[in-house]
């Protein structure tokens, strides 16, 4: 008789650990497919992908990247509806800004949970090791997940796993215990080390983490959004634009998107027929798209601020067109603002 091979479904965020930890089990002859989740909040993909100034470094979804070298199947799901309410309603609250992450985790592994039996896999694995994080990955919240995620004692983590409780993959023999590891806290030498072990070179770097709403300005950004609108809402547009740009906010009824390189200028574009915006055409600057209804002396302003960001000098005109998202243009004559002249405003979020 044939022993089919045990499957495990992995949480692949393009980060190191969960890499090492599908690594850690597909080196014990365990069958390993990925899952990424889309929330709309992720770094992967978006921003690295846009912005000029990262030219020397591949421009790559890490996720997909780390699932090419370990050799498996990635499949990427979109729960940017389903996690709006991880978001707004968190059972376990925020960290440190707007990121619900005790909540996130519980979501993301009942989801694998759901997929992991709809497709006939044994167990999960992520890269969670205790100590890295202050709310989600402590030593009393890792049962914590397992148990409202719905895993139970399905759920491994590889890189940890020696002081947690033996789960059912290692009870039954399906993997073997003293071949996962014993890393705790923030330190990133142990991961680097079993990297070389495993002559793995090249990882993006987790610092940052993967999410947007572990960043405060970011959280800043979003909290303006819900202020400015007068509830706590957002489609994916919004939070998509929440990545790009400067953010200013002259009024408390309208703010401007104001590109800062070509990158962000080019993706800016593509939102030209749902915004207004505004461009230099005299000078070299960024495009501007405004989020509201200004009244004519406030596109003005704008477009002072425009000239502010532009190779304008503070003592010439800066010629600016104008560009309704119907398509109406309107030529303006401004001379921007100086640095100074805009660092007392305070606009900027």
């Amino acid at each position: 008789m044939i022993n089919t091979p045990r499957k495990a479904v992995a949480l692949i965020s393009g980060g190191l650990d969960s890499m090492l930890a599908a690594k850690t089990i597909q080196s014990q002859g365990i069958v390993v497919e990925g899952l990424n989740f889309f929330t709309g909040f992720c770094v992967e993909g978006h921003t690295s992908a846009i912005r000029n100034k990262t030219k020397s470094k591949p421009k790559r979804n890490n996720a997909l990247w780390v699932a090419e070298q370990l050799g498996i199947k990635l499949h990427i799901i979109d729960v940017v509806e389903e996690y709006k309410n991880v978001l707004l309603n968190p059972r376990y609250g925020y960290g440190a800004n707007l990121n619900p992450c005790l909540d996130c985790k519980v979501f993301m592994i009942s989801k694998a949970k759901t997929w992991m039996v709809e497709n006939n896999f044994d167990f999960i694995i992520t890269g969670e090791v205790i100590g890295q994080r202050p709310k989600s990955q402590k030593k009393s919240t890792m049962p914590l997940i397992a148990k409202h995620s719905g895993a139970d004692d399905r759920l491994l983590r590889p890189l940890c796993a020696k002081f947690l409780p033996p789960t059912l993959p290692e009870r039954e023999g399906w993997v073997k215990r003293e071949q996962l590891h014993d890393f705790t806290g923030r330190s990133r030498k142990p991961q680097i080390q079993l990297a070389k072990q495993h002559d793995i070179e090249d990882y993006a770097q987790p610092a940052g983490g993967c999410c947007f709403l572990t960043d405060k300005n970011y959280s800043t950004k979003l909290l303006d959004l819900w202020k400015a609108q007068g509830e706590r809402k957002y489609e994916l547009d919004d939070i998509m634009l929440l990545k790009v740009g400067r953010h200013i906010r002259p009024e408390k009824h309208f703010k401007l998107i104001v590109g800062r390189d070509e990158g962000e200028n080019n993706y800016l574009q593509g939102y030209r027929k749902e915004f207004d915006s505004m461009l230099s055409t005299s000078h070299l600057g960024p495009l501007v798209l405004i989020d509201g209804q200004p009244s004519a002396e406030e596109y003005h302003l704008s477009a002072q601020i425009l000239g502010r960001y532009s190779d304008c000098l503070p003592n010439e005109l800066c010629h600016i067109e104008l560009r309704t998202k119907t398509g109406l243009i309107t030529q303006l004559e401004v001379t921007p603002f100086t640095a100074e002249e805009f660092e007392e405003k305070s606009w900027l979020i």
